[in-house]
């Protein structure tokens, strides 16, 4: 059985916004080459409870596990929901009537400007409020599951993004004809 894409992202957003985490299975090329298309799956959670994917949120979360083992209840309390929101970031946003999948690559104040890691040339723009959910983990193919947080995503990120557009492009046309999709 096959759900529209409004009735299927319908779906995604309620139980989003009841807290769940969700897995979406990847559609389109946009993402490419860190996410795969009918291959990859990314899980999502709510935005409310974001706390971030970058390096400093992630040494922050240490620190405030160990300030919790070694003293009082943490008061300082980490960034969430959208104010974590940090370019890197992947998230699940409504923009034009559709959902899209993209990277935050700038962000300024409330609004954000997200591509597709396989985009060159074309951004999306969209405010803190579009936002439905950010992906926190990958699950390949193989089943192996790859956290966003985790030091190999973040540097596979890093590495593309840092690599000019105009080089990309290449790399992607190689991979496209080579059959890697």
């Amino acid at each position: 059985m096959q759900l529209s894409n409004r009735l299927f992202f319908e779906q995604v957003e309620t139980m989003l916004a009841e807290g769940h985490e969700v897995q979406i299975r990847m559609k389109g090329h946009s993402m490419r080459p860190l996410l795969r298309s009918e291959r990859d799956i990314a899980v999502l959670t709510p935005i409310a409870r974001y706390t971030g994917n970058s390096e400093a949120a992630a040494a922050a979360r240490k620190h405030n596990r160990l300030a919790r083992n070694e003293t009082a209840p943490d008061t300082d309390r980490l960034p969430s929901g959208s104010q974590a929101l940090q370019p890197g970031d992947v998230v699940l946003f409504r923009c034009c009537g559709r959902h899209i999948l993209h990277r935050i690559v700038r962000r300024d104040g409330e609004r954000l400007t997200l591509a597709g890691d396989g985009n060159y040339r074309i951004t999306e723009q969209c405010t803190t409020r579009d936002v439905i959910g950010v992906v926190i983990r990958v699950i390949r193919a193989s089943g192996r599951t790859v956290g966003c947080d985790s030091p190999g995503w973040r540097l596979r990120s890093r590495l593309w993004l840092a690599i000019p557009p105009w080089l990309r492009r290449q790399v992607l046309r190689v991979l496209w004809h080579s059959g890697w999709k």
